[in-house]
């Protein structure tokens, strides 16, 4: 009777756990399509699908300290203040907690901002909100490496 109990709570914690980790597993995957969206968007802007990717909200940080709303982002990189040629991410980490994700990476990439042929190595941080059952760029924060 004793065994039995202790195998009915070892087959039921073990159904919790795997309950929850497929969920996470099926955020996590949901957050890395949000960043590849992100990636791609920044390469090849489109104003309703930046604005539609971006939290009301935004803090977008650049590596030089500057800091930017979501008009500025989205205005930044549909310009071309902002360009990015081409973008390389490694070293991605997504963590999910509750409606929120980090994701850390490694940025390289070949800019030309405002005209002007140049690289970018950073160290990224994002957060991601989720609002409405999308996913929600809410902050980024980029350092020089």
């Amino acid at each position: 009777m004793y065994t039995k109990t202790i195998l009915l709570a070892i087959v039921a914690l073990s159904s919790m756990l795997t309950t929850r980790t497929l969920a996470q597993g099926k955020e996590q995957a949901a957050v890395a399509q949000a960043v590849q969206q992100l990636k791609q968007l920044m390469i090849d802007p489109d104003k309703a699908k930046l604005e539609s990717l971006a939290s009301d909200d935004l803090s977008y940080g650049h590596s030089t300290g500057k800091i930017e709303d979501k008009k500025a982002f989205v205005e930044a990189l549909t310009s071309g203040s902002s360009d990015f040629k081409t973008i390389d991410l490694t070293e991605e980490t997504i963590t999910v907690v509750d409606n929120t994700a980090m994701v850390r990476h490694k940025l390289m990439a070949e800019t030309a901002n405002d005209g002007k042929p140049g690289q970018a190595k950073l160290a990224v941080l994002l957060v991601w909100v989720k609002q409405k059952g999308n996913w929600k760029l809410l902050a980024r924060q980029a350092v020089k490496i």
